[in-house]
């Protein structure tokens, strides 16, 4: 469309690296390492996702030996976020931390016995007793 113009297209007298200089390399660098980030987090994700289905639900006597929540943001305008997670121990001796909901979080005491049910990482259900 303008070949006169040696700022057109994307060779080595024009394009978008010459036009913006180190910026455009330095630019392209990060938004190429935080889709490459971002691409490695879901990956890792439906891996466990995929981990946990293909684990056998288990039930097994359990008990409570330590909750903790952890929470992030809430700084000026922003949101918090919160996420629970309760360590219980076989009868094995064996611990595991898994991840709860808000609701199990609070209806769980340490101490308490019962049956865990769990399927890989992913808590499933806790019955006292």
């Amino acid at each position: 469309m303008y070949p006169d113009y040696p700022g057109y297209g994307f060779g080595p007298t024009g394009g978008f690296f010459s036009d913006f200089g180190i910026f455009g390399v330095v630019f392209a660098v990060f938004v190429g390492l935080f889709v490459c980030v971002f691409a490695v987090f879901i990956v890792q994700g439906l891996r466990q996702w995929n981990r946990n289905n293909h684990s056998p639900k288990l039930t097994v006597p359990a008990s409570v030996v330590a909750k903790r929540m952890k929470v992030s943001g809430g700084h000026g305008d922003t949101s918090a976020s919160t996420w629970y997670y309760v360590t219980f121990q076989v009868d094995s001796g064996d611990r595991m931390e898994l991840a709860v909901s808000g609701r199990e979080y609070g209806q769980l005491s340490e101490g308490d016995r019962g049956s865990l049910t769990f399927q890989g990482t992913r808590y499933l259900n806790f019955k006292r007793g």
